[in-house]
């Protein structure tokens, strides 16, 4: 039952309306509550639409944000600065999804694919708050990750009243989401179940999975049969959980039993909606996430209305609960639902963060400026060097490395080849490849790659990761230099004993190495259990291991030019 009771937010009175009921078209009705001033007038409203549970954001009042790696951040507080909202005169409004929370209906796979298009529900859910007396007609949206993308799905349905959409760190092609080169990444469970920093989904009911209600149990059985015969997922004891209990997790279920791109995370991608969309778009990311960095540049170049590009710097995660990035956002609507001219449509389309120099580069598209694609080549006694080796194999013989399962032990191998120290400051940004010819004695094998700038006071901050299933080797017609791109659509075995070229997306960057820095990229087929990024992320932000051992050998020979094709930009001169 709705109600409406007036707190004190650190001396400023606030109306919260708690538990409206919004109908959909369908007759199921979401819930939501209200923040707003105490004056009886109406305002413009901020949307903010999830899974995650309405009430869990209220803690944005009481709580002190936390950043990593604080072990109070939870990574599903993300509906923003609910005071500092109410203070800029915005009502902000935070919704249920359905089939979560407060709200009736049901929820089927992820973006809800297989029932109702999220982006229906929140079209309803935007213009029932545009009538409502407590707004003046105009809305926009806030909030980041599940939330980001939820404006973006909003705003392709084309709500009359929707405005403009400010987006911070938002999720967008499901498959690149969820498998990283082909390789699965845990967080996508973390924020549906709740494990290592993340609440997880507010279920009402278990969420359906859509290969439960697709497919007949006899044809189910043999794909999940087939799913296990991987020994990587059969190595690791919640995959083989959730395929032989699915109704445990039915959504984890669906991403498991999807490990190719292709139609099913296709449907409802965002990126593939982006040309739909007509309204003014912010989009902002920091550095370090480098699959959101993809997306979201992916997303921008698919945009045709107004729209800008924010690149922030490191370290990749925010507080909890979300206050950053405010000021931005209100520049913006202030500009597109307020009107007030405040000239941030004069500024550039594009703006990054260059780590190192700690400069801000500007430019109208992305990377902002030109850069020239320039190879460093993988030389014995681990150097990295612009000039390839001039030796054969029989000489320059292949580093190499064994990594048995983490079955049995805890250690990570990793190989790593450095720069000399930079003479002068050499700036890069852009995405990059490592042309990597390996010899494998199994059918597959994951590569990990980890650009590092490693100081003279032996610090080192992560420049940009790159992933790739060695079965996902094929490469597709948007390839460029520098740029690979892989269709992910089917998995082809390596044969053991063959020496094959992995060409490796390294997600983008943009960073300048300082004289006395080193450029170090380091390899392996596991992630390191700890380091310094991975104590920023949450305990789950990791990658499924190679669940057989696997010996490797990486040539970087005359006949085998092992290499990485980096974005030089024009004014370096290396």
């Amino acid at each position: 039952m709705a109600t409406t009771h007036h707190i004190d937010a650190g001396g400023q009175a606030i109306r919260v309306a708690k538990d409206l009921r919004v109908p959909m078209r369908d007759g199921v009705e979401l819930a939501a509550d209200v923040y707003s001033g105490t004056e009886d007038r109406p305002r413009p409203a901020l949307v903010a639409l999830s899974p995650y549970g309405k009430e869990l954001q209220a803690l944005a009042l009481t709580m002190p944000p936390q950043r990593r790696p604080s072990p109070m951040w939870d990574g599903c507080i993300e509906a923003g600065d609910i005071a500092r909202i109410v203070k800029e005169d915005y009502a902000h409004v935070i919704g249920d999804l359905r089939g979560s929370g407060a709200s009736g209906g049901e929820h089927i796979g992820n973006y809800n694919a297989g029932g109702v298009s999220l982006g229906q529900d929140a079209y309803d859910f935007i213009e029932w708050v545009a009538e409502q007396p407590w707004c003046d007609g105009n809305v926009g949206m806030v909030g980041i990750s599940y939330f980001g993308s939820m404006q973006v799905l909003a705003a392709a349905e084309r709500p009359p009243h929707l405005k403009a959409i400010f987006v911070s760190g938002g999720h967008y092609d499901f498959y690149e989401t969820t498998y990283h080169g082909g390789v699965m990444w845990f967080m996508p469970r973390a924020a549906r179940e709740g494990r290592g920093g993340d609440s997880g989904w507010a279920f009402t009911d278990q969420t359906k999975s859509r290969m439960l209600e697709t497919y007949p149990p006899d044809k189910l059985q043999k794909l999940v049969a087939a799913r296990l015969a991987d020994p990587d997922v059969a190595a690791w004891p919640n995959l083989v959980h959730v395929l032989n209990y699915p109704k445990h997790h039915e959504a984890w279920f669906d991403i498991v039993m999807n490990e190719l791109d292709g139609d099913w995370y296709e449907e409802r991608n965002p990126i593939t909606l982006a040309p739909n969309i007509d309204i003014p778009v912010y989009l902002q990311i920091d550095q370090g996430r480098g699959w959101t960095m993809d997306g979201t540049i992916e997303l921008f170049d698919a945009l045709k209305g107004p729209k800008k590009l924010d690149i922030g710097p490191y370290p990749p995660m925010q507080s909890r609960p979300f206050i950053e990035e405010h000021d931005k956002m209100f520049r913006w609507y202030d500009y597109w639902i307020k009107g007030i001219d405040n000239g941030i449509m004069d500024e550039p389309e594009v703006s990054v963060f260059v780590e190192g120099s700690r400069e801000h580069v500007t430019g109208s598209a992305w990377p902002p400026k030109d850069v020239e694609y320039r190879p460093l080549y993988l030389r014995p006694r681990r150097k990295l060097s612009p000039d390839a080796e001039p030796m054969g194999a029989e000489y320059a013989a292949p580093d190499g490395f064994y990594q048995a399962p983490l079955t049995v032990t805890d250690k990570v191998e990793i190989l790593d080849w450095s720069t000399d120290a930079f003479t002068e400051p050499t700036e890069l940004i852009g995405t990059g490849a490592a042309h990597i010819f390996a010899e494998i004695d199994q059918e597959d094998t994951n590569f990990i790659l980890r650009l590092w700038d490693n100081a003279p006071n032996g610090k080192r901050q992560l420049v940009t990761t790159g992933y790739l299933k060695a079965s996902h080797r094929e490469l597709d017609d948007r390839t460029t230099e520098g740029n690979p791109h892989h269709p992910h659509t089917r998995a082809v075995p390596v044969e053991p004993g063959r020496i094959e070229e992995y060409v490796v997306r390294l997600y983008p960057f943009a960073t300048t190495f300082l004289p006395g820095h080193r450029l170090t990229v380091e390899l392996s087929n596991d992630e390191p259990l700890a380091d310094e990024h991975n104590a920023l992320l949450p305990p789950d932000s990791f990658h499924l291991p190679v669940g057989r051992p696997v010996t490797h050998k990486i040539y970087r020979d005359a006949a085998h030019p092992s290499r990485l094709v980096l974005p030089f930009t024009r004014r370096s001169a290396g």
